[in-house]
């Protein structure tokens, strides 16, 4: 596992990688400006009520909770936006590491799409959880890994698998190897958590699931 934890790093930085990766990493700020500079507007019109001092501590307010929102959501976004290059992604690493292999099927387009907002949606349920616990049980750190290294580990593992088997088989494949694929998502995870490099985290985690699939395959 750790050959193929290197071996993904490595590729990230080789001209195929960075040609997906500047495409995604430019949609998803594009995304998160549009959606930073719509809150703002929206949310500006609320803040003019009442006294000059209590306008302006609500903008203060506001535009911490914006800055916080747009970090919160940074995530999700490249997980949702990076969906349309995952194929390709694997692609690359498939050709790279099994050149005579079979190549893998492409999902659907729609299947793709679903895929990214089941995923991105389900990631935002999951943080939401681990700042409910850190809040009310204060064990946030450990509960981020345990559960995203769960829910990244499933989701991206069964993406890479469905390229070459149907999703019951992927399934069941990683069940199979629950504890190689839980490990590699926890890996995944703290990548997730630091911040500017979880918007790379989708294709880092593409390219570690691809090598880990192929393998255990």
């Amino acid at each position: 596992m750790l050959a193929d934890l290197f071996a993904s790093f490595d590729q990230i930085l080789s001209p195929p990688f960075r040609r997906v990766m500047w495409k995604s990493l430019g949609l998803t700020t594009t995304i998160l400006l549009l959606a930073g500079v719509g809150l703002d507007r929206l949310a500006l019109s609320f803040t003019h009520v009442g006294p000059s001092w209590l306008s302006a501590a609500l903008s203060v307010v506001v535009a911490l909770g914006l800055i916080a929102g747009l970090i919160f959501l940074a995530a999700p976004t490249a997980l949702l936006v990076a969906s349309f290059f995952l194929d390709d992604i694997a692609a690359i690493v498939e050709r790279e590491i099994d050149p005579h292999g079979a190549p893998g099927r492409p999902l659907p387009l729609a299947s793709s799409l679903v895929s990214g907002l089941r995923f991105a949606v389900l990631s935002i349920l999951v943080n939401i959880a681990v700042l409910a616990l850190t809040i009310f049980t204060g064990v946030g750190f450990v509960s981020f890994f345990l559960l995203n290294g769960y829910l990244l580990g499933r989701e991206y593992f069964e993406l890479a698998a469905m390229r070459h088997c149907s999703p019951s088989e992927a399934g069941a494949l990683r069940r199979l190897n629950s504890w190689q694929v839980y490990i590699a998502g926890v890996i995944i995870s703290g990548l997730v958590a630091v911040p500017v490099l979880n918007l790379i985290t989708p294709l880092f985690a593409t390219a570690f699931m691809t090598r880990l699939y192929k393998r255990l395959a």
